[in-house]
C-alpha cells in the first residue's frame, strides 16, 4: 500500500519534558504560590491522574488539564489557595518548547521520510505553537502541515482533527499513517479516520495483544518507522 503522507503526534512521540515538568519543577512552581509539596510524588501523581484525561468529550478543553495538573499537586500534598494559580502556571508553561528535549531519533527520521518523497505532518493535543516548536528544534523545512488541538477545536482521536491534517497535506486517508504513543487518541482515531497507524511505545509498556487485535504495528524507536512506510 502506497504511503503518501506521515503524520506524527508530538508530546512523548517526538519530544519529551525536561526537568521543569518533573518533580522538582513541580515543588519549584508550587513555591512560587507558597504551596509545599513532595517531588517523591509526582510520578504516583501523574498514574493517578491520568483518568482525568479521559473525559470522553473531545472538545478542547483547557480546564480538563488544569484540573489533571491540580490533581497532580494535590496528590504530591499541595493544599490551600495557591495550588490553583500553580497548575494554571504549569499548564501556561507546558506550551513552551525551552522546557521539552527532542528525542534522538526524530531528526534522522524526518529527514530521511522527507528525503524519500514523503510529506510529514504533525497532529498534537496541545496548546503548543507547532511553528515555534519546528523552529525551536531546527525541523523548519521537514513539516508540510500541522494541527493542534486549540486551533483546531477538537482533540484526538475526534475524527475532525484527522480530516483537517488531511485536507492541509493533500492526502487521503488511505494514503497516510499516524504514529503516536497513545492507543486511543493516535491509533484508534486515525484507524477511524480511514488511516493507518503504528504504535510508537518508547518505555515497552503497550499491550501488544492489542495492539495485534488492531492490525498495528508497535515500534520501541522511530528509526524502525522508515521499514514500514517507505517502499
Amino acid at each position: 500500500m502506497t504511503t503518501r503522507a506521515v503524520f506524527f503526534d508530538v508530546d512523548f512521540t517526538l519530544i519529551y519534558p525536561g526537568p521543569t515538568f518533573r518533580g522538582a519543577g513541580y515543588r519549584d512552581f508550587c513555591a512560587r504560590y507558597g504551596v509545599a509539596v513532595d517531588a517523591e510524588r509526582f510520578a504516583t501523581g501523574v498514574a493517578s491522574a491520568a483518568p482525568l484525561l479521559e473525559t470522553g468529550d473531545d472538545a478542547f478543553n483547557p480546564e480538563v488539564f488544569v484540573a489533571y495538573t491540580r490533581h497532580i499537586i494535590e496528590h504530591m500534598g499541595g493544599t490551600g489557595s495557591g495550588v490553583d494559580a500553580a497548575a494554571r502556571d504549569i499548564y501556561r508553561e507546558w506550551a513552551a518548547c525551552q522546557h521539552f528535549e527532542l528525542y534522538d531519533d526524530v531528526a534522522e527520521v524526518l529527514r530521511g521520510l522527507t528525503q524519500a518523497g514523503l510529506r510529514i505532518g504533525l497532529i498534537s493535543n496541545t496548546q503548543r505553537c507547532l511553528t515555534s516548536f519546528q523552529s525551536h528544534f531546527e525541523l523548519s523545512g521537514l513539516i508540510s502541515a500541522t494541527v493542534s488541538s486549540f486551533e483546531h477545536g477538537f482533540m484526538k482521536p475526534h475524527p475532525s482533527i484527522f480530516a483537517a491534517a488531511l485536507e492541509r497535506i493533500g492526502a487521503a486517508p488511505a494514503d497516510a499513517v499516524m504514529v503516536g504513543d497513545s492507543l486511543r487518541q493516535d491509533v484508534e482515531g486515525a484507524l477511524n479516520a480511514g488511516m493507518r497507524a503504528v504504535l510508537l511505545d518508547r518505555a515497552g509498556g503497550a499491550t501488544p495483544a492489542l495492539a495485534a487485535v488492531l492490525g498495528v504495528p508497535v515500534i520501541r524507536s522511530l528509526r524502525e518507522l522508515p521499514n514500514l512506510v517507505i517502499g
